[in-house]
Order: structure tokens, then sequence, then C-alpha cells
């Protein structure tokens, strides 16, 4: 029987409970067994990454900063980055994805997630021994809702204690530009909040990583990424599924007028730069991926 017919892929997609709202924007639980060897693209996002593993370690073969080599982990902790990274499997992975907005770095991580641009790198070398222990009780949980309640629970506690905060005026600025889908102007924005542009985009270097003007840049990509994979959705039942091809004429040029951008050949450069491929090949690689359910739920504005 062809190994197709044995495998499975699961995707579990949850918010965190209230409190952790503001920095978390979702958790997905992922398990994939039995299927052909393959690989994923991490592409850039206005988010940081945690990825817990349950059983396999994760092997990032190429990492967002080329100087990093590659490795595997047990916990990986991603920061911004504006270059896709390309993550290897054996045809077995299974983990949990955490989406930590910028805004929550310093108080769940202890730093501003302008030290982690580009960075992978395992939990325990920021979070210490929270780090395996968060892992370790994760693992011990034998359903998708109990390790997301691990995750809740203790996070939960980190946050309580600590003060830690960006500044108001940085956590106005980037709600805004998320908000917007990336598509508000620096200018007025920092005079919303008192500063001057020179200024906010000093400070989004330290807290964020990346100026207004790139992060605007991630926020209209990852949203066009995953308009562009809701086309690849599993029909209705009964209706029969194929990799998709260019699509129907024009699907690109409206998706990029949705998304923000000028035009489709605007879209095309931004998928070049931050997918390495364009958007018609980024969609047939991670085809598989999506139709189960890989990019059915994406974050929610971390407000």
């Amino acid at each position: 029987m062809p190994s197709s017919a044995l495998s499975t892929s699961e995707f579990v997609h949850r918010r965190p409970a209230g409190p952790l709202r503001r920095y978390i924007a979702g958790y997905t639980g992922y398990r994939e067994d039995g299927s052909a060897p393959g690989r994923h693209r991490g592409l850039p996002s206005p988010y940081l990454t945690m990825i817990i593993t349950l059983d396999q370690r994760l092997t990032v073969a190429e990492h967002a900063d080329p100087r990093t080599p590659p490795g595997d982990y047990d916990t990986l902790l991603g920061g911004l980055h504006t270059r896709p990274a390309l993550i290897t499997h054996d045809g077995r992975q299974a983990g949990i994805a955490l989406s930590l907005s910028p805004l929550g770095t310093r108080a769940l991580l202890g730093v501003p997630a302008g030290e982690l641009v580009d960075a992978d790198l395992p939990a325990d070398v920021i979070l210490g021994r929270f780090g395996p222990d968060l892992t370790e009780q994760v693992r011990d949980a034998t359903s998708w809702a109990g390790r997301f309640g691990v995750l809740d629970d203790l996070l939960a506690d980190r946050l309580a204690g600590t003060a830690a905060a960006v500044p108001a005026e940085v956590a106005h600025a980037w709600q805004a530009l998320l908000a917007s889908g990336g598509r508000r102007a620096t200018g007025p924005i920092a005079a919303e909040v008192g500063w001057s542009s020179r200024y906010l985009s000093r400070r989004f270097g330290v807290e964020i990583g990346f100026g207004p003007k790139t992060v605007a840049r991630l926020v209209r990509f990852d949203r066009a990424r995953r308009r562009l994979a809701a086309t690849a959705r599993p029909p209705a039942p009964g209706a029969r599924a194929g990799p998709p091809v260019a699509g129907p004429v024009g699907t690109l040029a409206r998706l990029a007028a949705d998304s923000g951008y000028a035009d489709q050949a605007h879209l095309a450069r931004e998928f070049r730069e931050f997918a390495g491929c364009p958007p018609t090949i980024w969609l047939r690689e991670e085809f598989r991926n999506i139709q189960a359910g890989g990019l059915a739920s994406p974050p929610d504005s971390a407000a």
C-alpha cells in the first residue's frame, strides 16, 4: 500500500487564555506521520515563533541568517526575520508552534524583540530552566487541550511575575500597523503618539526589531500569503482537489490589490524577497500542508 494511504496530518488551532492574548496571537498543534520526507519554508511574519517539539527534534536545514549553521532543536525560539528558513523532516513531525507578539517578548522572554532579530535559538538560551520545564510538562500532557492548558497556566504565571512592558507609544504604533494590514504610513502614526518618524523608527528597532516600514511590509506579506493559501482550501465533499496551478486570470492581481500592494508585480517582488520564490511556486510547495489545515487559522490581532 502506498505510504500516502497510511499518512496522517493533523493541525489544531487555539487562542490562548484571556490574559495572554495581548502577547500571543495563537497556538498551533501539529502532527504528521507516515508521509514522504519533505521540507517547509518558515516565512517571515510580524510574529516571533516558539516551537515545542513532541517527538522528533526540529531540523532547520537553512536559517534566515545564513551565518547560522543547520541544527536540531527540542524547543526553538525564532525572532523576526525577512528571509525564509528551511525546515526538513523525515515524514514524521509533531509539536506546538506559538505566535508571539513583539509586544510580549520583554514580559514573556525577558528581552526585547530587537535582540532576537534573525535569531534561531534553543529556548533555554533565553528562558533558562523555564524552557526545559515548559517543554517537559507540555510533552507529559496526553491531548491537545491538555497541552494548550499547560501553556496557558505556565505562561500566565510567568506573565504575572513581571512588570516588563514596551513603551505605550511603540505598542500603539505596532497595533495601528497590524490593524491596518500594514497600509498606514509612518508619519501619521508617529504624530498620533507625539514622536518624530525618526525617533519612532529608532524605538521600533530596539523594541520590535525592525523599523515601522519593514514591519508594515511583514504585515502585508503575512496577510497576502494567508489569503493565497485560502485559495487551496479543500473543496466541498465529493469534489476533486488537485495542486493549484497559476489560477484564474486576475487572481494574483486581486490578491495584490486586496493586500495593499501597488500591483501584481509588487506582490511578486515581495514574495521573492520574503519567501525566496514566486507566489505560485510557494503555493505548490505548501499545498499538502495547507490542505491539511496548516494555515487554516491566521493569527488574531494581539491587542
